[in-house]
């Protein structure tokens, strides 16, 4: 069998089963990525505050979950979540071991690293507002939640734009990493039709082609919203 038939659609063809593997790491990239949007907010607005306690806890968050590698806390994540889900069950009685769903604790693990990440993105992008925007929003009577909506956000969105760029790529190749809790994304599927079929080249070869794919359109999907948000600061 030739290379376009083990890839192909046709009998035998391994094309549906990467495709579905492909969605599969969209899905679970998306996912933690969203996460890691919350929790990327919710850094920085500690990290920015006044308050020393929050401050602390935000720095030792991004000081953790940066400073571990991605593949320990899969696993600590992925062990442990069902571990302390099924005690915290059996307090209401329920017996027995709850696993949690591989893409659920993927996608967590995956958006609380790149949670970390996020949070010096948003609070750099923050820092670099003029603040005598804010100053002026202030005194011509625009209260908080407005000066946020019409001042902060956009311009924080703008400028962090190239730097969430940078943290979804890194996500997006993180989702690998989740091979090793059984996910089937597009790795572990190329692992399995390589071990199949004896034919691990192509595999390998098809699944680094996918993710360039991937990454391409989607560098290309930041790059848009960048031009899109920019136009009102060019010359």
């Amino acid at each position: 069998m030739d290379y376009f038939e083990l890839m192909g659609f046709g009998a035998g063809g391994w094309g549906p089963l990467m495709l579905k593997a492909a969605g599969m790491t969209v899905s679970i990239a998306v996912a933690g990525f969203t996460v890691g949007i919350f929790f990327g907010i919710i850094g920085a607005a500690l990290k920015l505050s006044r308050d020393p306690v929050a401050m602390t806890i935000a720095e030792t968050y991004t000081t953790i979950f940066r400073g571990i590698p991605e593949l320990l806390i899969i696993y600590l994540f992925y062990f442990g979540g069902s571990l302390a889900f099924s005690n915290f069950l059996h307090l209401f009685g329920y017996q027995g071991f709850f696993s949690i769903p591989s893409f659920v604790i993927g996608s967590i693990a995956i958006g609380t690293v790149s949670g970390a990440y996020q949070t010096e993105v948003y609070r750099s992008a923050f820092l670099a507002i003029d603040r005598g925007q804010i100053e002026a929003a202030r005194a011509c009577g625009m209260k908080g939640f407005l000066i946020l909506r019409r001042i902060i956000a956009p311009q924080v969105l703008r400028i962090a734009l190239p730097g969430l760029g940078n943290v979804w790529q890194s996500a997006l190749k993180e989702t690998t990493l989740l091979s090793v809790t059984g996910l089937v994304e597009l790795l572990r599927q190329a692992s399995v039709g390589a071990g199949s079929t004896r034919e691990p080249f192509a595999f390998y070869l098809t699944a680094g082609a996918i993710f360039l794919v991937i990454t391409s359109i989607s560098g290309w999907g930041f790059e848009k919203m960048e031009k899109h948000f920019s136009r009102s600061v060019r010359k």
